[in-house]
């Protein structure tokens, strides 16, 4: 999908004077940020997040990841905004998060032995300017019995993540492989695509 926006000379630089905004309260995502050692502020997008009827994984995740960004960036006009959404899918199906642990068992047995895929959008936005990728990552379950799937809720409650793991702590045990070019997307941030459109924007990471 075609952004609507051009990039405008008129964007400033990310600095100390002019943060970067990150549309989004996940300390997760927050954590990887931190990784490029940009300045950043965050702050919530409080967007409508409904799915539309018909709407493809990827088409959502571009979607949300441009209105949460676009939503700040109305109150930061002059700063250059981050936003993200992740949306997993299996089978045709969109996967939410479990909210629950009960129901972060029952999703972890439903996604046994099956493959998932995991689409991660990121929009950079300042002014008229929007600059959007999306990183697509496909995950093989290995086999799970109710007691393994039980023993890694309890251990590690993930019921706040799509999928109902984290792949950077113990969930990564949950499969038999991972496939996509950025290992930071699964987390919610892809690294390396934020790193280019970053550089497209003028504020290169070191």
């Amino acid at each position: 999908m075609a952004s609507p926006y051009t990039l405008s000379k008129a964007s400033v630089a990310i600095g100390a004077d002019s943060p970067l905004v990150l549309a989004s309260t996940s300390r997760y995502r927050a954590e990887l940020l931190r990784r490029f050692g940009v300045p950043f502020v965050q702050e919530a997008p409080e967007v409508d997040e409904d799915e539309l009827p018909g709407e493809a994984p990827e088409a959502r995740a571009r979607r949300l990841a441009s209105l949460k960004a676009r939503a700040v960036a109305e109150r930061h006009p002059r700063q250059w905004v981050l936003g993200s959404d992740q949306v997993a899918y299996c089978g045709g199906q969109i996967l939410h998060k479990p909210g629950s642990p009960e129901a972060n068992i029952e999703q972890l047995l439903a996604l046994s032995g099956r493959e998932a895929g995991f689409a991660t959008a990121i929009a950079l936005v300042s002014g008229a300017t929007e600059l959007i990728a999306v990183d697509l990552t496909v995950v093989q379950f290995r086999k799970l019995s109710r007691d393994e799937a039980e023993r890694y809720v309890a251990a590690e409650p993930a019921h706040d993540c799509a999928g109902g793991f984290k792949v950077e702590g113990l969930g990564i045990s949950l499969f038999e492989s991972v496939r996509n070019d950025d290992p930071t997307a699964l987390v919610g941030l892809p690294l390396i695509t934020l790193r280019r459109l970053l550089a497209e924007a003028g504020s290169a990471v070191p």
